[in-house]
């Protein structure tokens, strides 16, 4: 089936009771038949649900419409993206194992990486997304995970899947893994390009209207299966009450990344003709510097867009101020029109020379293009622009 209808028609079993849609299963915990059924299930002898912290219905349905999307075999849910980022690390590295990771990487990910696993004993290198020898020459005898981001928060850097799943296999120990949480897997898929694991922040698009945390992680079975000892006694699950909202909201998540889609294009077009506005980058603009790969491994450009607007940190504060209905918090993905100052939120916690070489100035304004009528979009951010200089 296409994506369309996968998120529509997966579901979990239907009770005896016959619903149709699948019911909240707010409980924590699952009873027996009997005494042999309880150890037999707790000896994977037999397979049952035990408890809301290792597996729920909920839970389970929303990650097997993930694992259908992404075309892949298994998955976990988490409590929060982070938590699901986090474990996808945590639960595969061990001390003395070394990261390759590409430089742009949303700042909550850097912060893991310079603050948390230099405790641990686990090292990374930074490399250039778009420079391949630089990924060469930072595999080490000890590296055990390659991440990255594409498109990347907030600069919208692109890495070439394609390139990197070749270059994986040079190195077959070493485990791919990617957040796909901008693109979605309806825009973009990395298991086809040999990718091991493949994590998301539910929070944004998948949820899709600003109302529950989420994370999902999906990928190799043997992958999701040693991340399951870690997630079942450290605790990150997801509640229930999430999973049912998130897997309800995936069922209009092809809609909602078409008209994203289509709206962020419009944005980035405009913003481009703005003389306030120094730089845009869109990776379905043709002036981005990897407008043809994004063409290749992307079916659209995405719903957010990144500017920077010529007077630094005051206009863009200014501009952020005059906003009538565009508002400013830092989430995206939501059904709501959305503006972040990275510098200042986001990615505050990075030294400003970090920054830099990520593209993010100090005018550096990113908007999560929302789904209201694109002319109402377009109004406020003019009107902004001429009341901010």
């Amino acid at each position: 089936m296409k994506d369309e209808s996968k998120v529509i028609r997966e579901q979990f079993p239907r009770s005896q009771n016959r619903e149709h849609s699948v019911p909240l299963y707010l409980t924590s915990s699952f009873i027996f038949d009997d005494a042999e059924q309880c150890r037999a299930v707790f000896a994977n002898e037999e397979e049952g649900i035990i408890y809301s912290r290792y597996s729920n219905p909920n839970t389970t349905e929303f990650i097997q419409k993930v694992c259908a999307l992404e075309g892949a075999e298994a998955g976990l849910a988490f409590s929060s993206g982070m938590a699901a980022v986090f474990a996808s690390f945590a639960a595969l590295l061990k001390s003395g194992d070394h990261i390759v990771s590409s430089r742009a990487i949303f700042g909550s990910t850097h912060q893991l990486f310079t603050q948390l696993f230099s405790r641990w004993g686990i090292t990374h290198t930074y490399v250039d997304a778009g420079k391949p020898e630089d990924w060469e020459k930072a595999v080490q005898d000890n590296t055990k995970m390659i991440f990255l981001e594409t498109p990347s928060n907030p600069g919208l850097e692109l890495v070439d899947l394609e390139w990197l799943g070749g270059f994986k296999k040079k190195y077959p120990h070493i485990i791919l893994n990617i957040d796909n949480c901008f693109a979605t897997p309806y825009l973009q898929k990395p298991v086809q390009y040999g990718f091991d694991l493949v994590s998301h922040s539910a929070t944004k698009y998948m949820d899709g209207q600003g109302r529950v945390l989420g994370g999902v992680v999906v990928g190799k079975q043997e992958l999701i299966d040693e991340m399951l000892f870690f997630i079942r006694h450290t605790g990150p699950a997801m509640s229930p009450f999430n999973a049912w909202v998130l897997s309800k909201s995936l069922e209009t998540l092809p809609l909602r990344m078409d008209r994203h889609c289509s709206n962020a294009l419009v944005i980035a077009e405009l913003l481009e003709q703005q003389p306030e506005i120094e730089l845009v980058r869109y990776p379905f603009l043709p002036s981005h510097p990897q407008y043809e790969l994004a063409k290749r491994q992307m079916k659209q450009g995405g719903g957010v867009v990144t500017f920077v607007l010529k007077g630094g940190y005051e206009q863009a504060q200014r501009f952020m101020d005059s906003l009538k209905m565009i508002l400013i918090t830092s989430n995206l993905g939501d059904s709501r029109t959305i503006v972040t100052h990275p510098a200042s939120t986001t990615h505050s916690k990075l030294s400003e020379e970090e920054r830099v070489n990520l593209g993010i100035l100090a005018g550096s304004i990113r908007i999560s293009v929302g789904l209201e009528a694109i002319e109402d979009i377009q109004e406020d951010i003019l009107q902004a622009l001429r009341n901010s200089n």
